[in-house]
């Protein structure tokens, strides 16, 4: 650049100018731009220095630098001069440091012949020895000696080493501040500056050598680098964490040799931070070592090992994963990392491990004063903190059995815990950018006076310097940007630091955590596999090779195992693991999601070694193990919201057997999701009946909608209004897995209808649903049962309202008002609906109440069922339905009340068992003791069908209805019931007890 001549433009438009460029003080600048030494170095300045100074990050600061500059003595004037005036890559660095680090510009003023370093190319990954070399050949010591000496001690020395150390922290930051790509040179940046400390650390030692007569000679004294300079990432402004570790040399005492070694300490940490002639560094912190500051500030290893392995606390191990040997004795250091390592990678095994840190990372940010919590880049929320906790912890929960993600270097280590399946990839690369830019934000901040902060500034024009030394356009953008990353990052911690996995795995042993197969033969047997050898197959079928899925399968397994082994049947759950594996493990989202989620995996464990129904419901419906993610996709969906799914359907669909395959699918899945949810306990059974029963109500109607749009289309048209009926446990709203869907088909002929004909076509539309819903297909079907129709299979399919009532006036028996009381109108037409309910409820509640004849007659029924329709030879007590106090003893007893009171008890005129039961308790037609015995033997009774159709797997055949006598069954019964292990002989005996209390009141009450 070259100046311009005079300015000879008025204030106001100068002014402008300055804004234009960036300039806030612009009355300061006009002084400055006039300042003399600066008029003098440069002639008249104009728009060429403005526009210059307008790219640093604070033209301001930028400008009162150069001012500064220009009244250095020759022959650095010159320089400064020809820096200013020539454009090229020194200008951009020397414009670049004076806008962006004050105390950089301050030390530029107090040694100018450091501005050569601003033509040198970036010294970023600069060899750490050459960076060694050179500080040391500052204060005159020999790179080359074992233990260099310095030859300048004293204030001399720790001047001399001050200064170099500022030359080269000027050459990085130059360098780092004017990259295009400054969260790409992150990691480059902080292993320079590592390096920077390691050296000057060895430089200080130096000096303190030298302050010793016999330079130390009887101390062997090893500098372990902690923290961030342990893992190469250090910032330019922090606390240099260190432990010191030295052994005897020379024959001195140990007591000897350990005093040496901390005045050798002392005199380093002085060198480095003690009031002197040039700024001082940063402090050298010796609190994470034994005992914290209360202990000696030097040990030797065995001294070390042994509080370490006595004494030390879970956060201790955590900092250990960093040290490294940095300065001094290499030989100490080494030996001491030998001794340490092996106790860093075994601490996950102590108790408590994951919930202690989990619990320090908590503390961490409670300890955040409330006036700074919204600015903290490190310890807040969403800050540094996060990310290097949860990077931490993975490490050692799995590092103990996988060398390669043992990094200390937190960028490294998240590549590491990414490439081993640890970490999802997206995860991963989320985290690591948002990790660089707070990085990043937080170097820029640190150089702007060379002070340890991790506040982000608060006033505007400060705001406004660190956006435009990071890149950014604006105050307002670095704000948002650093909102926003502090929400990604506190997502991605929680997600992965308080993964239940964790835990699970920090309890487990390392030959268990490994997977060796003797270990996990051992391991299988001890926690009750049957067949250990055939569990060891699976393993390595699902953990053999080194693709990604395998990576992941090696983590998951371990935990996995353990869960299985808490259900019923372990050898059957990982047996479904490993085939829905097999069907999904390629996927991208399976195997991640059992790695991330809170719950998922252990979910999964459970369902599926304690339910063969949900195995292989999850195995025909594999989407469904992300339902185990969410509390709300496991709620059951009620019948106006499966409608809305179903409209939409077959509003797309004209096919009629595809829209009924897609019906059939639908309710395949509500039964997957209900099933899992009982399982799990998501639900009860009465909700689980419910989301049953809604399922059918909806595949019905969807039916009938399938051919009365077939019907529209016909020839003939559409000749009649259809309605359905549910009856029996489907009227109810207490379907099971395995029921039916019982019904009644009623019609009523349109106006101006042929009734023979629309009778036939009523025949037809009815055929046509039972026949689209249960036939055999790709999903299971749906029977639709009119058996409890008038005259049952000898009458008619479907009869009109007409034909109903006047069956029902002349010929309907007790046991027909009786199957009455479960009707419940679910599909049709609304107005049909209704008239049929109205014609049936004289039946159901009679005036009056059932006569006396009628009661006689349900009585004999319920005493003819009981002796014909019980299996022969089996115990009465065990059958769940019409065994002594099982379903029917409780329905046939709601039912005679519902008969004989329902007239007068409105709160009676309902289909379901429990809901009459309480209304008749409620009239004072039962106790509220014998309606407790009811209730209970009833719940007990339908969950107990639940569960034996979840454990088997089979929805057919007798024995579904009978409380088995086998001791695996029962005990996987009590399991699904929520009984502790064990628990068979419990919940038989419950079962049995519930069954003659309940059979007692229906003695007293039923048969009087």
């Amino acid at each position: 650049m070259s100046p311009d001549g005079p300015d000879t433009r008025p204030p106001a438009s100068l002014r402008a100018r300055l804004t234009r460029a960036g300039f806030v003080d612009t009355e300061r600048a006009q002084r400055l731009l006039a300042d003399r030494d600066l008029v003098g170095l440069l002639g008249e300045v104009g728009d060429g220095l403005i526009d210059l100074l307008g790219r640093a990050a604070s033209p301001d600061e930028a400008l009162l630098a150069a001012t500064r500059l220009a009244a250095v003595a020759e022959p650095y004037r010159a320089r400064v001069r020809e820096l200013l005036t020539t454009a090229g890559d020194a200008q951009r660095r020397l414009v670049a440091v004076l806008g962006a680090s004050g105390a950089l510009a301050d030390h530029l003023v107090r040694h100018p012949v450091d501005l050569d370093v601003l033509e040198a190319p970036s010294p970023i990954g600069a060899d750490p020895a050459v960076v060694r070399a050179e500080m040391l050949t500052a204060v005159g010591a020999d790179p080359g000696a074992a233990a260099p000496v310095a030859e300048l001690p004293g204030a001399e020395g720790t001047d001399a080493m001050r200064r170099a150390y500022r030359r080269r922290l000027l050459a990085i930051a130059a360098a780092d501040l004017v990259s295009d790509e400054p969260l790409s040179l992150l990691p480059a940046v902080g292993s320079a500056l590592a390096d920077l400390a390691a050296a000057a650390l060895e430089a200080g030692l130096a000096v303190a050598r030298a302050d010793l007569p016999d330079h130390g000679a009887g101390a062997r004294l090893a500098v372990l680098g902690m923290g961030k300079t342990g893992g190469r990432e250090l910032n330019y402004v922090s606390d240099v964490d260190v432990i010191y570790v030295a052994e005897p040399a020379g024959g001195v005492a140990e007591d000897e040799a350990l005093a040496v070694a901390a005045k050798l300490a002392t005199g380093m940490a002085r060198a480095c931070s003690a009031p002197s002639g040039e700024p001082a560094l940063w402090p050298v912190d010796a609190a994470l070592r034994p005992e914290g500051k209360q202990g000696p500030l030097v040990r030797t290893v065995a001294s070390h090992l042994a509080y370490y392995e006595r004494w030390a606390k879970t956060w201790e191990f955590q900092a250990l994963l960093k040290a490294r040997v940095v300065a001094g004795d290499r030989e100490a250091g080494r030996a001491y990392t030998e001794a340490i390592s092996p106790l860093v990678w075994r601490a996950v095994e102590r108790e408590h491990f994951v919930e202690d840190s989990q619990a320090m990372r908590r503390r961490v940010e409670e300890h955040v004063p409330p006036s700074e919590a919204d600015r903290q880049l490190k310890l807040g929320q969403g800050g540094l903190r996060d990310v290097e906790f949860t990077v931490q912890l993975l490490q050692l929960v799995h590092g103990r059995s996988d060398e390669s993600i043992r990094s200390p270097h937190t960028l490294s280590a998240l590549q590491a815990l990414s490439a081993g399946g640890y970490v999802g990839r997206d995860h991963a690369a989320r985290l690591a950018v948002c990790y660089r830019l707070l990085r990043v934000l937080e170097h820029r901040i640190q150089l702007s006076r060379l002070r340890r902060t991790h506040l982000m500034p608060s006033t505007e024009a400060d705001l406004r310097r660190l956006a435009r030394s990071a890149g950014m356009s604006s105050a307002a953008e670095v704000s948002e940007r650093w909102r926003s990353v502090r929400r990604e990052v506190r997502h991605l911690h929680e997600e992965l630091f308080y993964r239940p996995l964790l835990p699970a795995t920090a309890s487990l042993s390392s030959e268990e955590a490994s997977l060796s197969p003797e270990a996990a033969k051992v391991r299988l047997q001890a926690i009750g596999y049957r067949d250990p050898a055939g569990a060891l197959r699976h393993i390595q079928a699902l953990t053999e090779g080194v693709s990604r899925r395998a990576a992941i399968q090696r983590q998951l397994l371990p935990v996995l195992l353990g869960w299985f082994a808490d259900g019923a049947d372990s050898d059957a759950g990982l047996l479904a693991f490993r085939r829905l594996s097999d069907e999904l493990g390629s996927t991208h989202w399976y195997l991640k999601l059992l790695r991330d989620s809170g719950v998922a995996a252990q979910r999964l464990a459970h369902v599926l070694s304690t339910s063969r129904y949900v195995a292989d419901a999850i195995a025909r419906s594999p989407e469904s193990v992300r339902w185990l993610d969410e509390d709300a996709e496991l709620a059951p969906r009620d019948a106006g919201r499966l409608w809305a799914e179903v409209d939409k359907v077959l509003t797309r669909q004209h096919d009629a057997d595809e829209a009924a395959t897609l019906l059939r699918a639908v309710r395949r899945r509500e039964l997957a999701r209900t099933s899992v949810a009982q399982v799990l306990g998501r639900t009860d059974v009465v909700a689980a009946a419910g989301a049953m029963t809604a399922a059918a109500e909806v595949a019905l109607a969807g039916a009938l909608r399938i051919v009365e749009y077939e019907a529209e289309h016909s020839d003939d048209g559409l000749l009649t209004r259809m309605a359905i009926i549910a009856m029996g446990r489907f009227g109810g709203r207490e379907m099971a897995y395995g029921s039916d869907a019982d019904v009644l088909f009623v019609h009523d002929p349109l106006p101006g209808a042929d009734e023979p004909r629309a009778q036939a076509q009523a025949t037809a539309l009815a055929t046509r649903i039972r026949a689209l819903l249960g036939q055999v297909g790709e999903e299971p079907s749906l029977e639709v049962d009119a058996d409890l129709r008038p005259e049952g299979r000898n009458g008619p399919l479907v009869r009109s309202l007409g034909s109903y009532a006047e069956y029902y006036q002349r010929w309907s028996s007790p046991w027909e008002s009786q199957a009455l009381l479960r009707g419940r109108a679910v599909a049709g037409d609304p107005g049909l609906r209704e008239r049929f309910e109205a014609l049936v409820d004289p039946l159901r509640y009679p005036a009056g109440g059932a006569d006396a004849a009628v009661v006689r007659e349900v009585r004999r029924l319920k005493a003819r069922m009981e002796a014909e329709r019980l299996p022969r030879g089996l115990d009465p007590s065990r059958h769940l339905k019409l065994g002594r106090g099982g379903l029917s003893d409780v329905e046939w007893t709601v039912q005679l009340l519902q008969l004989q009171h329902g007239h007068h008890v409105p709160e009676l005129r309902t289909t379901e068992t429990l809901p009459a039961l309480a209304a008749a308790a409620q009239a004072g037609l039962l106790s509220a003791d014998d309606e407790e015995q009811l209730r209970e033997a009833w719940l007990l009774a339908s969950r107990l069908r639940d569960a034996i159709v979840l454990w088997t797997g089979r929805t057919t055949g007798r024995q579904l209805d009978v409380l088995p006598h086998e001791r695996l069954a029962l005990m996987g019964l009590a399991r699904l019931l929520g009984y502790p292990p064990g628990s068979g002989s419990e919940l038989e005996e419950t079962y049995l007890r519930l069954g003659r209390r309940a059979r007692a009141v229906v003695e007293r009450v039923f048969y009087g």
